[in-house]
């Protein structure tokens, strides 16, 4: 689980294009006013597919992730696999 949250908390805030298994993804991450909660929206651009994820950054220390309709192995691997456009 480190491995991935170092990744979500790398992507970039806001607006992002990117690919991911050779296809282009719109992504949306926003954040809660105090960042605790961090909301992952990616949309296959020309395409029917979408992630959409929270992650809650739990005062205990550890992430509590939570999926939107969808195996959490699928929004783990997209997190893992999505590379930003320069």
């Amino acid at each position: 689980m480190n491995t991935f949250l170092d990744r979500f908390l790398a992507l970039p805030a806001g607006y992002s294009e990117g690919h991911f298994g050779g296809r282009r993804y719109g992504v949306s991450i926003a954040s809660s006013a105090d960042g605790r909660r961090r909301r992952l929206y990616a949309e296959e651009l020309g395409g029917k597919d979408h992630v959409s994820l929270n992650l809650y950054l739990l005062a205990s220390g550890k992430p509590l992730l939570k999926p939107c309709e969808m195996p959490r192995a699928k929004v783990i691997d997209f997190v893992m696999g999505f590379e930003p456009a320069p």
